[in-house]
C-alpha cells in the first residue's frame, strides 16, 4: 500500500524508518520531510498544516494510509478532512485532539474520568490568575492553555516567578492565542515518564515506557525545550506502577472519551509525575512524542503498518505487538542557541561514518539537503538513537556516535538516562 507520512521532525523520520520495513509498505511519502527521510521515502514539498493539500495529494497518489506525526494538523481536524473523503487515516479526530489542543479540556476530562491528577485552576482574566496564586503555597506551574509547541508550560517556585508567566502568556502573548487562557496547577513531586499507547476507539496496546529530557542543560537546566533526549525502558516505571497507569488513567480516558461521542483513535501519549503517591497525569499530548518515539520504534518488533491501519479502522488486532528487550537511548543534537535564536545552514560531518554503526540510527530532524551535503535547518538538529543490552550500553554507544557527528555551534546534554543510570 502507498503511506503517506506528515511531518519533518525527528518522529516522522522515525516513523518512516519503520514503516519502509513493512513488507505491506509500497511507496512511502513524507511530507515535507527532511534530509532524512528523503534517503528512505519521496520528500512531498506540502507543509503539514496544509491539511486540504494533503488530503488531495493522498487521492491523487493512491494512499491507503496516511500517518499524522504533528500535533498541529490533527488539532486543526485533518482527520475529520480525511474521513469526508473517504480516506483512511492514523489519528484522532478534532473533538478527540482537543486532549492535547486545550489543557483545560484535558483536566475536565481526566476529572470526569477520576484519573489522579494535579488539582487546577483555569483563568481567562490576568489579575484574577495572578489573585489565584495564593491557592498555590508550595509551587505552581503555569501552562498556556492553547498549543505552544512543547513550550508553553512554565515551572514556577515563586510567586514573582508564576506572575512572570502569566504576564508572558497572558500580557506579552509569547504563544500567542494560546496563552489567552491559562492553567494554573499545583505543582507535582516526583520523576516524570511517558507512557503511550495504541488505540482504535475502544481497544489498546500499552507500550513501553519511556523518559525524556526537557531542559537544555545538563542537571535539567535552562529552559524548556522540545525535548533533548529520551530513552526507553523508564526504570522509574515499575511493571506494578505500569499496571496502576493502565488501570487508573489510560483505560479510564479512553472510556470517558469514548462516552463523550470523542473515540481516540491513534496514539495517546500520557505524561506521568511518578509521586510518593502514585501515578498522577500531567498531560495528554495527541500523537507520537518527540523525542520518545525514536527509541520506543527502536525497541519496536512486529510490523508496524498493520498496527497504525487497525487503529485507523477501529480493529485492533488480537496479538499485541512485540518489544524487543533491549533498551534503547536517543541523544539530540541541537543548534546552538536553541531554543532561543540558532543560525542555519551549518554543514553536517560524520553522518556516513555514523551510519555504519551497528545498532545505531540517526534520525534527522532540522535538516535539509545543500546540494551535497546535509545542512541545519532547525533548533533540534538530530536525534543519535541507539541500542543496548542495558540503558548503560546503549548511552555508551549513543555517545560514540554522537562523538563522530559535528557542525559548527552543535550543542547537546551530556547526561541523558542520568536518572535510569542512577538506579
Amino acid at each position: 500500500m502507498n503511506i503517506l507520512v506528515i511531518g519533518s521532525g525527528g518522529r516522522e523520520h522515525a516513523l518512516v524508518w519503520k514503516i519502509k520495513q513493512s513488507q505491506k509498505a509500497g511507496k512511502v511519502f513524507c511530507a515535507p520531510g527532511n534530509a532524512g527521510t528523503a534517503n528512505l521515502a519521496r520528500n512531498v514539498p506540502i507543509p503539514a498544516d496544509d491539511i486540504e493539500g494533503l488530503a488531495r495529494f493522498a487521492k491523487e497518489n493512491l494512499v491507503a494510509l496516511t500517518v499524522v506525526g504533528p500535533e498541529g494538523p490533527l488539532c486543526d481536524g485533518i482527520v475529520d478532512l480525511f474521513h469526508e473523503q473517504g480516506l483512511t487515516i492514523f489519528g484522532p479526530s478534532k473533538a478527540a485532539a482537543q486532549l492535547e489542543g486545550s489543557k483545560d479540556f484535558m483536566k475536565n476530562v481526566v476529572t470526569s474520568a477520576q484519573a489522579p491528577t494535579a488539582a487546577y485552576e483555569t483563568h481567562t482574566i490576568r489579575e484574577e490568575a495572578v489573585e489565584a496564586l495564593a491557592r498555590f503555597p508550595n509551587g505552581v506551574v503555569v501552562k498556556a492553555d492553547g498549543l505552544a509547541a512543547g513550550k508553553g508550560v512554565v515551572v514556577c517556585d515563586t510567586k514573582d516567578d508564576a506572575v512572570d508567566a502569566i504576564d508572558r502568556m497572558m500580557g506579552q502573548m509569547e504563544f500567542g492565542a494560546a496563552g489567552a487562557t491559562v492553567v494554573l496547577e499545583e505543582k507535582l513531586v516526583g520523576e516524570e515518564a511517558s507512557v503511550l499507547v495504541f488505540c482504535d476507539g475502544e481497544r489498546y496496546y500499552m507500550m513501553p515506557a519511556a523518559q525524556d529530557h526537557k531542559r537544555i542543560g545538563d542537571g535539567d537546566t535552562g529552559p524548556n525545550t522540545g525535548g533533548m533526549g529520551a530513552y526507553s525502558p523508564a526504570p522509574v516505571v515499575t511493571p506494578e506502577i505500569l499496571q496502576e497507569i493502565e488501570k487508573l488513567i489510560i483505560e479510564p480516558v479512553i472510556k470517558t472519551m469514548r462516552g463523550m461521542g470523542a473515540p481516540y483513535r491513534g496514539v495517546l501519549y500520557a505524561g506521568i509525575m511518578i509521586t510518593a503517591e502514585g501515578p498522577k497525569v500531567l498531560e495528554f499530548n495527541c500523537r507520537f512524542g518527540d523525542p520518545e518515539c525514536q527509541p520506543v520504534m527502536m525497541r519496536l518488533k512486529s510490523d508496524i503498518v498493520p498496527l497504525l491501519a487497525a487503529c485507523a479502522k477501529g480493529v485492533l488486532p488480537v496479538d499485541p505487538p512485540e518489544w524487543d528487550q533491549r533498551a534503547s537511548v536517543c541523544v539530540v543534537m541541537a543548534a546552538g542557541g536553541y531554543p532561543g535564536p540558532y543560525q542555519k545552514g551549518k554543514t553536517i560531518w560524520g553522518l556516513d561514518q555514523a551510519a555504519t554503526m551497528k545498532d545505531v540510527m540517526v534520525f534527522h530532524a532540522g535538516t535539509k539537503l545543500d546540494r551535497q551535503n546535509v545542512v541545519t535547518s532547525g533548533g533540534r538538529v538530530l536525534g543519535v538513537t541507539s541500542l543496548g543490552d542495558s540503558v548503560a550500553a546503549a548511552v555508551e554507544l549513543a555517545y560514540k556516535a554522537v562523538g563522530i557527528i559535528s557542525w559548527e555551534g552543535a550543542v547537546y546534554r551530556t547526561d541523558i538516562a542520568r536518572r535510569a543510570l542512577s538506579r
